[in-house]
């Protein structure tokens, strides 16, 4: 997949069926649209194309709402798009001129003459254009002048795509990871820097790396103790996963911690991508560091049983 992190300098693409969007999450839904461009790029010996843009729209749209949160950072998108053989990945910087250009403006002036496209894939209810005042009746009345052809996704798919985005930040926030996983089609991850914690781990048996996660607006699931699987430069780690308070120890910072098994090497600063497999339990505090130590036995046992 050939990806392009600025529109200066696009080269001029083949037959280009593009689609436009924030593919958040790139999931189930996404992957039906993802398929019918790539089969009507394919119908036309030409290519697809994806158009999205950073930061979120919304950031910008609405800077002070502070709601947002992401299912995918730009970079994890990247890797999801080019799992599906999507050809061409364009990433549009999303600003405040960009956000006030007309309908007409958009159409002529960013996607015309960007992309020339042969065919546009949108949904029935897609708003372009500073008030929103483009629709997909404006880009059939420009078909003929500006050569290219529409094709409208179906209703059920546009609304698939909405409610499966909605779904999954729901899911996630309630901690039912077997949904959530469902509905994107991939286990849902989330990374970051090991930094320094205060090693009570190591005292209980249970080292921990504490992860500070990459993207602030990243989605992090609700509190709890998960089954995960770790990423660290080519290897993979079972693991358990502890989101919250900690009420245990102080319960004063919310923490995200990660205990690797069968591993014993320094990881500060490392990078590591943690995949949520299962949610093992609520977050509770214990009423001594024993009882913390053997329901963590347990919830090692319960870890390694959903592992496998």
């Amino acid at each position: 997949m050939k990806v392009y992190r600025s529109i200066n300098n696009l080269p001029k693409f083949n037959n280009p069926v593009i689609t436009i969007g924030t593919f958040d999450g790139v999931h189930e839904g996404h992957r039906h649209l993802i398929q019918k461009i790539n089969l009507l790029a394919n119908n036309i010996s030409g290519e697809s194309v994806i158009i999205t843009f950073v930061p979120h729209p919304r950031l910008i749209v609405h800077p002070d709402d502070k709601s947002l949160r992401i299912l995918s950072t730009t970079e994890e998108k990247i890797k999801l798009l080019e799992a599906e053989n999507v050809d061409t990945l364009v990433i549009v910087g999303f600003t405040k001129e960009f956000s006030v250009q007309s309908a007409k403006e958009y159409l002529e002036n960013f996607l015309v003459k960007n992309f020339h496209p042969s065919v546009i894939v949108t949904g029935y209810n897609h708003h372009f254009g500073h008030h929103r005042d483009g629709n997909i009746e404006m880009l059939r009345k420009f078909e003929n002048e500006f050569n290219y052809k529409v094709e409208e996704l179906s209703k059920q798919l546009v609304d698939d795509i909405a409610v499966s985005s909605t779904r999954i930040r729901i899911a996630l926030q309630e901690g039912d990871i077997d949904l959530a996983t469902h509905l994107l089609g991939h286990a849902y991850s989330i990374s970051g820097i090991v930094v320094h914690g205060q090693h009570l781990g190591n005292q209980i048996g249970f080292p921990t790396a504490n992860i500070l996660v990459n993207d602030q607006l990243k989605l992090i699931p609700a509190d709890g103790v998960y089954a995960v699987r770790v990423r660290w430069n080519e290897n993979v780690f079972s693991g358990m996963m502890n989101i919250g308070f900690r009420p245990t120890v102080d319960g004063l910072h919310h923490k995200l911690e990660v205990h690797l098994m069968d591993f014993d090497s320094d990881l500060y600063g490392q990078q590591l991508e943690i995949e949520f497999v299962k949610r093992l339990r609520d977050e509770k505090k214990f009423s001594s560091l024993d009882e913390l130590k053997d329901q963590l036995k347990l919830d090692k046992e319960n870890a390694i049983r959903f592992l496998k």
